[in-house]
């Protein structure tokens, strides 16, 4: 019976990420990579039981730390949704232990939070499927204020807070902002979504130099070798070869 729950948990989480659709704009354009290094150290940092205090290599990771959030009831409803995007399996780990929450972060306290490579005058109305979204808000205003719609909804629907939801109820709640069954104030629900989902996706994937990505273990699920100086001695090879990754901070030793 558990290994039966497994599975269809499994089967649901799958069925929610490809319902939500991929939002691929945006993830090295408008600063997603962007930010650098935060120095607001908390040693405390923990979400739903998970330690997210985090190592490189063994040593402390400084990257995490918080440079955008004050409320760190908001931060947790973060981790909490991008783990529900990202979740831990049989695979790896999920969003939290990769260190995604303090990517975004890193990245809202930064340029892409604050839009400052997108254009930001009027008019300000729904495009084409082919455009961007359009709004006056700034990537971090978007956040936040789905971030609180989040909470709201779990209020309303489930009496509690969103992370202490179950998984399936999480889900649920997500689901609603991708449908756009959510009102938000000068921007879509579905586009809130969007953001997180991209955000997230690139906070697992990015070098560790960015604040996720925790040891590299993003890019071992996809047997990425990450950033290597040449493939001399593998290029010539007619199989498979894998190989340890590295990333940015080890070309500095």
């Amino acid at each position: 019976m558990a290994d039966e729950h497994t599975h269809k948990t499994d089967e649901s989480r799958r069925q929610f990420l490809k319902n939500s659709g991929y939002f691929a704009g945006g993830l090295v354009g408008g600063g997603i990579l962007g930010s650098v290094i935060g120095w607001q150290v908390d040693d405390n940092a923990e979400t739903k039981g998970q330690n997210q205090d985090g190592n490189q290599g063994g040593k402390q990771d400084y990257n995490r730390a918080l440079k955008f959030f004050k409320n760190r009831a908001a931060f947790e409803r973060l981790g909490a949704a991008t783990e529900r995007i990202f979740p831990e399996d049989d695979n790896g780990p999920g969003a939290i232990a990769l260190g995604v929450p303090y990517f975004i972060d890193h990245e809202l306290a930064g340029e892409y939070g604050n839009n400052e490579k997108v254009y930001m005058k009027g008019p300000f109305r729904e495009g084409t499927e082919f455009q961007g979204f359009q709004s006056r808000l700034k990537r971090k205003e978007i956040f936040m204020q789905g971030l609180m719609a989040i909470e709201k909804e779990s209020q309303n629907e489930f009496n509690d807070s969103f992370i202490n939801l179950e998984a399936e109820q999480q889900d649920q709640i997500l689901s609603r902002f991708a449908k756009d069954e959510v009102k938000l104030k000068g921007v879509k629900a579905s586009t809130f979504f969007g953001l997180l989902r991209e955000a997230t996706l690139a906070g697992a994937y990015s070098d560790p130099l960015y604040g996720g990505n925790t040891n590299m273990d993003g890019w071992r699920m996809k047997n990425f070798p990450g950033s290597k100086m040449s493939y001399i001695e593998e290029i010539e090879s007619e199989d498979f070869v894998e190989m340890e990754p590295s990333a940015l901070y080890d070309h500095l030793h």
